[in-house]
């Protein structure tokens, strides 16, 4: 199978990460934090490596304040829900995926800043939508529609000379771009674990440098501070709400660590170097349109002039998996101009070969010249 839909999921994972989760589903699933026998300790030893391989991953400075959870949406509604009250503004981006626009829609009081019609938003913009009330700044390192890299420092730089808080969503970078978060200066990173980190479906994170910044939205059982009725105020209890699924979190944990040994660079350079030859690929036949900048990630987002992007999806899924419609993203289709459309992406990872270029030009060449014809 001709798979090409990283950006939403890694299908294939590196053998130590499906070896990990299979020995510790089998040998190391009891609940971590939930007693002071040793299936208890050794399940909570699994968790803190996996929190010391991800800070490491990140430069963050403490391990303890990265907490797991199922996935980034949850990570970043625990986020922008936890840290903004009532009559906080927010600001968000047009790239910024659903999972950033429905909690600043349901919060009620935001602002969306515009990108070009490449998808990068330009960090004076975000100066400008920053308000008195201002309590938060969230946007993408990635699109996840086309792959554009935003200005992630200098928006970071403006949000602290502003004094607001500042969330970086990593979904689609974490793992194929350098996240640095002293050098982002975020307050707040959430992260996917099942794309560029290659862990297991399921599992998610995110990253709080101060914890007295925010307060849980789901509470319950830590094994911690039991006899309190209020969730204890220290990370990554007061995120830990509830079992943890340990198994998925000890594989993500080795799938950091693979991530580090092949280093990120070398990731990010196999994904872009065969999205860019697609790209031009695609430039060169002439009734095809290409979004985005060079400068991306994996993802390439692409409509042939005249036919709609899900019957074209549909199509080079009888040879290949792609995704095409709106990503959980209308408003980056806003910009990129096509709204009305959608778009049909093809995202590569890191174990695609440059003969899936190939193969996925040969499929969409025919598409676009029987259309054409």
């Amino acid at each position: 199978m001709l798979y090409l839909d990283n950006s939403a999921t890694s299908l294939k994972k590196p053998m130590c990460v499906y070896k990990t989760l299979f020995y510790n589903t089998l040998f190391n699933s009891a609940n971590a934090g939930r007693g002071s026998h040793k299936p208890s300790l050794k399940a909570t030893k699994g968790i803190i490596d996996a929190q010391e391989s991800i800070a490491k991953l990140i430069n963050a400075k403490n391990p303890q304040n990265i907490a797991f959870c199922q996935n980034a949406t949850l990570a970043l509604n625990m986020i922008i829900l936890g840290v903004l009250h009532k009559g906080e503004h927010i600001v968000v981006t047009q790239m910024d995926h659903n999972s950033v626009l429905r909690p600043a829609f349901l919060h009620g009081l935001y602002t969306v800043v515009k990108a070009d019609k490449t998808g990068w938003v330009d960090p004076e913009l975000v100066r400008e939508a920053i308000r008195p009330d201002t309590r938060l700044v969230v946007c993408t390192h990635a699109s996840n529609v086309c792959g554009t890299i935003e200005p992630i420092a200098e928006i970071g730089k403006i949000a602290k000379e502003k004094g607001v808080l500042f969330l970086v969503d990593t979904a689609q970078t974490l793992g194929c771009v350098d996240v640095d978060a002293e050098e982002m200066n975020a307050d707040f990173i959430a992260f996917s674990g099942h794309k560029g980190l290659m862990g297991p479906l399921g599992t998610g994170g995110v990253y709080v440098k101060d914890e007295k910044l925010i307060r849980p939205i789901i509470t319950g059982g830590t094994g911690s501070q039991s006899e309190m009725m209020i969730q204890p105020q220290i990370m990554p209890d007061m995120l830990h709400a509830g079992t943890v699924n340990t198994p998925a979190i000890a594989a993500l944990g080795e799938a950091t660590r693979f991530i580090m040994r092949e280093g990120v660079k070398s990731i990010g350079d196999t994904e872009r170097e065969l999205a860019n030859q697609f790209a031009f690929n695609l430039m060169s036949m002439g009734n095809i349109k290409v979004y985005g900048r060079r400068l991306r990630t994996g993802a390439v987002a692409f409509n042939i002039d005249g036919m709609d992007s899900v019957t074209v999806g549909d199509m080079i899924n009888k040879h290949a998996v792609v995704r095409a419609g709106y990503h959980c993203a209308p408003l980056a289709h806003r910009a990129l101009g096509t709204y009305k459309t959608g778009a049909v992406r093809v995202s590569f990872g890191y174990f695609n070969k440059k003969k899936d270029v190939d193969k996925i030009t040969d499929i969409v060449w025919n598409i676009a010249k029987n259309h054409e014809g």
